[in-house]
């Protein structure tokens, strides 16, 4: 049976560190009762997916991103799937019928002119936003300055611009997700009970060269990161769970501890991935990354003490001790 998934490629996309996330949930996670989940940043939506199947007892979903387009995405994959997937499958007839790489370049580009003008209309703007996707240089979303969509084209021979499989499932599971578009404090508010946040930012780049924030218009800078920690610290005062996935910057230097010494109250774990999107091959492979959490007894480790935080919660204890 066809589960759902990303429907689109995303840079640093969970899907293959699923299963190193799901061990660091809480230990008894799967116990939680009328469970909120919320993502402050969705991005490709690998985790989302993944949590709303796995775990029965999500019954509330948020998820946010400040990328308009992207949220725009989600909203007519779950709203309007029938009619997305004939807009898809048109431009794909389209796409398919010119014989020449000069030809679907040229028609890349006025797509890619077209999707700039910010077209309201969400099945046009949905729909040129999975064409660019599947048919731009490794399926990189980046934006300049002024917020225009700039990745080249990416030469494939028949990328499948429309998979009407993944949208339906895709718009089912969406149904019991609420979908916010603006900056990542906003999710706060949503927060009741038993609730678990995962945030995954903009990665802090690993050099200068780096361009794995250039999501939006908006630099997500040291500074963002810090009003992130900053966030982190409320949601741990509030009584709330969360976990949160950035670059390992110690990783690429010894002397870069800056999410060490950011985060130095929490628990840090460090877990391998692969990076696969990058214009130079020699700079593809293995790296590690970093999960911080505010909880102690996760499900791959449990502890018979109780970790408690100096900072003052200010609900009932009743997060804490959920392990």
């Amino acid at each position: 049976m066809a589960k759902a998934k990303p429907f689109i490629k995303w840079v640093g996309g969970k899907a293959q560190l699923i299963e190193q996330l799901d061990a660091q949930l809480p230990a008894n996670f799967g116990n939680w009762k009328d469970v909120t989940y919320i993502e402050p940043f969705v991005g490709g939506g690998a985790m989302l997916f993944y949590m709303l199947q796995q775990y029965p007892n999500i019954q509330h979903a948020i998820i946010n991103d400040l990328n308009a387009s992207l949220t725009t995405c989600y909203r007519t994959v779950r709203d309007m799937p029938e009619e997305l997937i004939k807009s898809l499958q048109d431009i794909q007839d389209t796409y398919y019928a010119l014989r020449t790489e000069d030809a679907r370049k040229d028609f890349f580009i006025t797509i890619r002119n077209q999707y700039n003008k910010n077209v309201p209309d969400p099945i046009k703007n949905t729909t040129m936003f999975f064409f660019l996707n599947r048919t731009c240089f490794n399926g990189l979303y980046r934006v300049n300055k002024k917020g225009e969509f700039n990745v080249p084209f990416g030469k494939y021979a028949n990328p499948k611009i429309c998979d009407p499989i993944t949208i339906r499932k895709d718009s089912e599971i969406l149904q019991r997700v609420e979908i916010l578009t603006g900056d990542f404090e906003t999710t706060f508010s949503y927060a009741q009970n038993y609730t678990l946040f995962y945030l995954d930012p903009p990665y802090r780049p690993l050099s200068n060269t780096s361009s794995f924030n250039d999501y939006t218009k908006e630099a997500f800078n040291d500074e963002a990161q810090v009003r992130l920690k900053e966030y982190c610290d409320r949601i741990n005062n509030a009584g709330f769970h969360f976990m949160l996935s950035n670059s390992d910057c110690r990783g690429k230097n010894e002397e870069d501890g800056f999410f060490d010494i950011l985060y130095k109250a929490y628990p840090i774990e460090r877990v391998w991935s692969s990076r696969s999107i990058n214009s130079n091959p020699n700079k593809r492979g293995k790296l590690t990354e970093i999960l911080i959490h505010n909880y102690k007894n996760t499900k791959a480790n449990t502890y018979t003490d109780q970790f408690i935080f100096d900072t003052p919660c200010t609900k009932p204890a009743l997060q804490l001790n959920m392990a």
